[in-house]
């Protein structure tokens, strides 16, 4: 009986990803699609037609953009993934430093995209931080310069801002690898062989742990190709990215463009699957020189220097990334505060001392919007991974990999064909629309955070319940879930970060009327008071770091009793 309970709990939530999730990025997909073509019964365009297409290739600075959304796309995977490769390396087996990595780098997975990009931007700019460090005594400024240190035209500060993000993500997903292989016993041989530990690493474990982080790679790239976000803070303005030309086309007063717009989210998504194509193509290239590298053997320190570089590129990215964050605070604070003094003037709280002129709203939406997309999210991955518990499946790769649709397939492809459908079917643009465009993107990330620790629990202690009468339900609430409270906190929390990070889906499907701190803030940054961007940003960023510390502290609190208890009994 539990067998068939299992299976059609596992039917039940399979469609609703299917229904929920996969179905509507089709529907958009298929509306962009049409849109691109010349189907646009809203504005009247109702004939088959490549007009679209002709338009947006002679659109003005079309060519540079989507040479820069590739320039920047490849250029932070890649970087993103030879560094956090030499961190791994450089650390590995070294347990104190794995700690100590994974506590200082979880809190920039934690950072919203726009929060740590405005950080950024005060930081680099030419009145940044950096600057007024190394002014007038090493520069000679006594006025900002007129330099482009941010909205470069090369893109290097919005890639910049995508390596402080993407380097953690890309080190965790390598840790986790790292447990399903015996890498440590690798290390232990390959040392006793006399090899360098960074050739052991690189010739030994990496290509066995690689195929296991290939999909979060392709996520990686994925996202660096059609960021938005980051991309209209720190990217080049004049042309910007192609994924930020877009965005601006389809909200421009001009409804003209909103067919060629169609067709650059359509032909965003063409450059994301060729860019995994090349990518693939490149991994058979580079196993294949990989290989005649292995046979020809060598135990040199040549691995060393760049383990070390490695290691210091990474440091000096996150030590950047914390100043970012902390310049938001500092702002936020701030009065008057003139070039080229490190620190404000004087001091005041009056940014702060006027919630009702916006930011108080904005808080409480991505508050909302978050906490419903989380409960969700939760609620889908319990009964998706419970489900799998009780018809004795094991993980299937492709039911994994509708979870990492939405993760793959850009934003910007489907969420304006989206809000098309939606209105198409009578669904307004409303609140709940942007809850559900949320949990499209918060469920990927739940289920990757809570899936593993999910499947590691000891069922000796489940099928102890069985044994003493407990039913499938009364197991679920008084063994599995009081013991995965903590990891179900964490997954939580992971996913409330990302929900209050969307940008797209809160402009799309909420038709530019839900205001949230992110929206705001992306908005703000372009030129208002740098004050009132940091109140946002500040709040933005302190919203998925509150997340976090109440996943650490409720299971502490909980349990403390028992901990005592224990603690007692050692």
């Amino acid at each position: 009986m539990t067998h068939r309970e299992g299976r059609a709990l596992r039917l039940i939530v399979l469609f609703t990803v299917l229904a929920g999730f996969v179905l509507p990025i089709v529907a958009g997909l298929w509306e962009t699609a049409r849109a691109a073509f010349g189907i646009l019964p809203a504005i009247g365009a109702g004939e088959w037609s490549l007009a679209p297409w002709r338009q947006l290739f002679g659109l003005p600075g079309f060519g540079t953009s989507v040479a820069l959304t590739l320039w920047v796309g490849f250029g932070s995977t890649i970087i993103s993934l030879l560094l956090a490769s030499g961190l791994c390396a450089l650390i590995h087996g070294r347990k104190w430093a794995r700690a100590r990595a994974g506590r200082v780098l979880a809190p920039f997975l934690a950072a919203p995209h726009a929060a740590l990009a405005i950080g950024l931007a005060f930081l680099l700019s030419p009145s940044g931080w950096i600057a007024r460090l190394l002014s007038p005594w090493a520069t000679g400024w006594n006025l900002p310069p007129d330099i482009a240190t941010v909205n470069d035209p090369m893109g290097f500060s919005l890639i910049i801002g995508l390596l402080i993000k993407e380097v953690p993500f890309l080190f965790l997903m390598m840790m986790t690898a790292l447990t399903q292989i015996p890498a440590e016993n690798h290390l232990r041989a390959g040392r006793a062989l006399g090899y360098a530990r960074g050739l052991v690493w690189i010739k030994i474990i990496l290509p066995q742990i690689y195929p296991l982080i290939r999909l979060p790679v392709f996520v990686v790239l994925s996202f660096a190709l059609s960021v938005v976000d980051m991309a209209i803070i720190l990217g080049p303005s004049n042309p910007p990215t192609l994924a930020v030309a877009m965005t601006r086309w389809f909200y421009s007063a001009d409804i003209g463009l909103l067919l060629p717009a169609s067709a650059a989210a359509l032909l965003q998504s063409v450059i994301v699957l060729l860019a995994i194509g090349v990518w693939l193509l490149a991994e058979g290239i580079a196993t294949r020189i990989g290989r005649l590298w292995v046979r020809r053997g060598g135990r040199g320190m040549v691995s060393g220097p760049f383990l070390a570089v490695a290691g210091a590129v990474t440091g000096a990215l996150m030590l950047a990334g914390a100043l970012a964050l902390a310049s938001l605070l500092v702002w936020s604070f701030a009065w008057r505060w003139s070039f080229p003094g490190f620190l404000p003037e004087s001091w005041s709280m009056q940014a702060w001392l006027r919630p009702g002129a916006g930011w108080g709203a904005a808080f409480a939406e991505s508050f909302g919007i978050g906490l419903c997309a989380t409960l969700i999210s939760i609620l889908i991955a319990i009964a998706w991974l419970e489900g799998e518990d009780r018809a004795g499946m094991r993980r299937v790769g492709w039911a994994e990999g509708l979870i990492y649709l939405p993760l793959l397939v850009p934003q910007v492809a489907f969420l304006y064909g989206l809000s098309v459908a939606m209105l198409g079917v009578g669904l307004g643009n409303g609140r709940a629309t942007v809850i559900w465009g949320h949990v499209l993107f918060v469920f990927p990330y739940v289920m990757v955070a809570l899936s593993d620790p999910w499947r590691a629990l000891d069922r000796r202690m489940v099928g102890q319940a069985a044994t003493l009468g407990a039913g499938p339900w009364r197991r679920l609430w008084a063994v599995k879930l009081p013991i995965l409270l903590a990891p179900i906190l964490v997954a939580a929390a992971i996913g409330f970060a990302v929900s209050v990070a969307q940008y797209l889906p809160t402009l799309f499907l909420g038709a530019g009327r839900i205001a949230t701190l992110t929206t705001e803030a992306v908005t703000l940054s372009s030129g208002s008071d740098r004050r009132v961007v940091g109140v946002y940003a500040v709040l933005q960023a302190a919203l998925p770091f509150a997340s976090y510390l109440a996943a650490w502290w409720v299971p502490r609190m909980i349990y403390r009793d028992r901990a005592g208890l224990n603690g007692g009994r050692g």
